[in-house]
């Protein structure tokens, strides 16, 4: 246990930028799935105290996922009453924690990296495009809507150009001032005093903010930030206050196959973003940690069903989050858990005062992130890669931005695997070439694995080979050769007579109808 706490210098200070990133996302993402508000605080409170503390992740961060606003909202609606919802959530949670005993966890493995980094810079780009509205102090949007078709009606690129036209002036101030602090902040030169060193340049701008509006009302009251420009937290007047906002399931509604059904598309949906968060935020590690991924489906299972016990919102490990805890320098799991407690006291304590904070100073601190996510040199250095890299990884990015994270995703598996394939086609052999006595040589050497993704290959090779000639087929190198390779290859014994080519096979395993390999 007190190895866990070595880093608290480091995890205590990210843990709470992330809880300042954190808090308008579960507020905004309860608002927009059409869950009461107090949701969403209570699964960034269970994703940060509990998964963070199962999960053998040291750097992700788990909350209510913009991913899965479209689902929840459609799903209260469907199944009426929000108890009922709950009930979903738990048995969500329930086929989760299954999946991780199952080992499915392997899946999060067979991403290609040039996906996963597309979709680390696509929600860059995200995160600043969505924020700028509420820089220029344009909220009608919520925070965490993160699709390209908003709730609201508009879209990323529209809702930027309106907000063009309700420019407020008060907003833009504690923007800039926000954005100066923050790149400041980020010099070598101040890191050298402990000051600048160890107090997070978030907490200084989320006071500066208050701050600047404070004295807005005291000398400039026509442009001070009031109602939506501002946190919006719940207010309990009371205990009894404060406990009612929890929501038990209603089990007696165990019986009903629609519960079911979106019991298991929020258990795959979940599954796979958490999938991908974590495999996402292992790239971003500086120490280059690996998450065991059955682990945390097991982690994201025991979230949901304590989520859905309580009233929450399901949750999913969440790549903002996260890569905001990796910029604020956070090492180890313990910052999630901080932000987790955070977010308990605030709306145990002192929801008032966190709702003073603008939320333009907050857009300012998830503009950075963005930033940091989605460099120029990122796009520069996977450019220079090759097509086969920078095709499905610039395809990614833009089928996230213009849909949602997961067919954005899709879409960028299957740009992909077309190169996997075309790659896989030209890398079976290795062909040597000669001529003796007037009689051409040709011996192919047969690469280590041959699956069936070469036999279309092999097929067309073996029909292009010149007649008369000499022709050895080397499988020395070769671990395993599928079974419709192998077929092809010892019925072309027929053909290469009826050509004359004289064929030998090394170290092919014969044909028996059972898949070869040695």
């Amino acid at each position: 246990m007190t190895d866990l706490f070595k880093d608290y210098k480091q995890d205590l200070p990210a843990g709470l930028v992330v809880f300042l990133v954190a808090l308008p996302l579960c507020l905004g993402i309860s608002l927009a799935s059409g869950a009461p508000l107090f949701s969403g605080i209570i699964t960034g409170v269970v994703g940060g105290i509990v998964v963070a503390f199962i999960s053998a992740s040291p750097l992700s961060v788990s909350g209510p996922a913009a991913g899965l606003t479209v689902i929840v909202l459609n799903a209260i609606r469907d199944l009426k009453e929000y108890d009922v919802f709950l009930l979903a959530v738990v048995l969500a949670g329930c086929f989760q924690l299954l999946l991780g005993y199952l080992r499915a966890g392997i899946i999060g493995h067979y991403f290609p990296s040039s996906v996963i980094k597309g979709m680390l810079a696509a929600i860059g780009l995200i995160l600043i495009f969505k924020q700028i509205p509420h820089a220029f102090g344009y909220d009608k949007d919520n925070e965490g809507d993160f699709d390209f078709f908003q709730v609201d009606g508009e879209n990323t690129f529209s809702e930027i150009l309106n907000s063009i036209n309700f420019l407020h002036p008060g907003a833009i101030l504690i923007s800039v001032v926000s954005l100066v602090i923050l790149i400041v902040w980020e010099k070598p030169a101040l890191k050298k005093y402990s000051f600048f060193k160890f107090i997070p340049a978030a907490l200084i701008v989320t006071v500066t903010g208050v701050l600047i509006n404070y004295l807005y009302g005291l000398f400039f009251p026509d442009i001070i930030l009031i109602d939506d420009h501002l946190v919006k937290l719940p207010v309990a007047e009371s205990f009894n206050d404060f406990a009612g906002q929890f929501t038990l399931p209603d089990f007696s509604a165990i019986g009903n196959y629609h519960v079911w059904i979106v019991a298991v598309t929020i258990a795959i949906i979940a599954s796979l973003e958490s999938l991908l968060s974590v495999e996402a935020t292992d790239k971003l590690d500086p120490y280059k940690r690996n998450t065991p991924t059955n682990r945390e489906l097991k982690a994201q299972g025991v979230g949901n069903i304590i989520a859905g016990l309580i009233g929450g919102l399901p949750m999913t490990a969440v790549i903002v989050r996260s890569s905001a805890n990796i910029n604020a320098g956070g090492k180890t799991k313990v910052s999630a858990i901080f932000h987790g407690i955070l977010l308990l006291i605030s709306v145990a304590v002192f929801p008032a005062v966190l709702n003073l904070i603008p939320l333009s100073c907050l857009a300012a601190i998830l503009l950075v992130t963005g930033y940091k996510l989605a460099r120029l040199s990122l796009f520069k250095n996977m450019y220079q890669l090759g097509w086969d890299q920078f095709l499905p990884f610039f395809i990614t990015v833009i089928a996230i931005l213009f849909s949602d994270l997961l067919k954005g995703i899709g879409i960028g598996m299957l740009v992909a695997v077309f190169f996997i394939l075309k790659n896989n086609y030209n890398r079976v052999y290795d062909i040597k070439r000669s001529v003796k006595n007037g009689k051409k040589i040709l011996i192919l050497e047969l690469a280590e694995d041959i699956t069936f993704i070469n036999k279309g290959a092999i097929l067309l090779t073996l029909e292009k080979l010149p007649s008369d000639s000499m022709v050895l087929i080397d499988g020395h190198k070769s671990h395993y050769i599928d079974l419709d390779v192998l077929e092809i290859i010892h019925n072309y014994k027929a053909t290469a007579k009826l050509r004359n080519i004289d064929l030998e096979l090394k170290d092919i395993p014969e044909f028996t109808g059972v898949a070869g390999g040695h």
